[in-house]
């Protein structure tokens, strides 16, 4: 695994404490109805993107999530003041205003998505792996999902072909307990979702989601043994998200108090901690950290809303064209 230094520390609390924020305001500007649709926030997970990038090669290897998808790209090198734009559904986003909050995409920096489907992006992982594999590219693709998803026959079929295949594809279970909003014991016999792993021989854990360190070292040896030919690994992130399934879930199904404990093991605290008891940095400098991160997603609100809507001529832009069906024109 590559060193974990001061400066990695340093990173990982900068990195979360704005992914945390920029969501933060994501849910302030739903509530004033400038992001609409659905809005699926990651607020409590985010020790299991920190780790996975930092055993990631940023270079060329590849992610594929959910539809709880706005920091990770974000992560990979996206501007996230293109993300915010893609949220208010303004043309500057990364998809141009017409993806919106559940399909943030960047080809340019290896993220596939952002799927609506629950369950949808697991095979679409294991294609993009097999396309590495087929034309022989050096590269990982990291394939995440939830709880909830791992409950879809295509998962089975996935990781069944997967291994027979042995491709170069990592899976990742975020488990934060309740899916959309019932619990993990009451939807399977077993709660230990790494052990559908052990149907397919396919080497598999349960991980702390909620340490980036443990993180960073679990996904260094997934993504080693993928890259060196060793094929899938399917790991259980176990973490917990501290807002509802989406801003209009109630979350009925625990208690506040719940929640709390859970906070007590926030992933930002953790860091922060490491960072006073080692001496990584002064209070003020960490102070600057967060005074950067408060004006970041200022600018990110900025931008979204100085930008412009997309022009309704970019409907039929963005429709396939086939040269044999000229019925509906391609542009206006």
């Amino acid at each position: 695994m590559k060193k974990v230094t001061k400066e990695v520390y340093l990173k990982w609390y900068e990195e979360m404490l704005f992914w945390r924020k920029f969501e933060d305001k994501l849910a302030a500007l739903y509530i004033q109805q400038k992001v609409r649709g659905f809005l699926h926030l990651y607020n409590g997970q985010e020790a299991v993107l920190a780790g996975a990038l930092h055993a990631m090669d940023l270079k060329k290897d590849r992610m594929i999530t959910a539809y709880r998808n706005h920091v990770q790209p974000i992560g990979m090198g996206v501007d996230p003041r293109r993300v915010m734009a893609e949220l208010f559904g303004k043309v500057t986003g990364t998809s141009k205003g017409m993806g919106g909050s559940m399909h943030i995409f960047s080809k340019e920096y290896r993220f596939y998505g952002g799927h609506g489907i629950v369950g949808g992006q697991i095979p679409l992982g294991a294609g993009l792996a097999f396309a590495d594999k087929y034309f022989k590219r050096d590269s990982v693709t990291l394939c995440y999902m939830g709880d909830g998803a791992v409950r879809q026959g295509s998962l089975h079929e996935t990781f069944n072909l997967a291994m027979l295949w042995q491709l170069p594809v990592v899976f990742i279970c975020e488990n934060n307990g309740y899916a959309m909003g019932t619990s993990v014991a009451r939807t399977a016999y077993t709660t230990d979702i790494w052990k559908l792993g052990l149907g397919y021989e396919m080497p598999c854990a349960p991980v702390d989601g909620m340490d980036p360190l443990t993180v960073a070292e679990e996904m260094s040896k997934a993504i080693e043994r993928a890259r060196s030919g060793g094929g899938p690994t399917f790991l259980e992130m176990k973490t917990y998200r501290y807002r509802g399934h989406s801003m209009s879930d109630a979350q009925h199904y625990r208690t506040k108090d719940e929640v709390e404990e859970y906070k007590k093991i926030d992933p930002i605290s953790q860091i922060l901690d490491v960072i006073k008891e080692k001496k990584y940095a002064t209070e003020e400098e960490i102070k600057a950290i967060n005074d950067s991160v408060k004006n970041l997603v200022k600018e990110c609100e900025k931008f979204a809303e100085e930008s412009e809507y997309p022009p309704v001529e970019q409907l039929y832009d963005m429709v396939y064209e086939q040269e044999d069906y000229p019925f509906v024109k391609h542009k206006l």
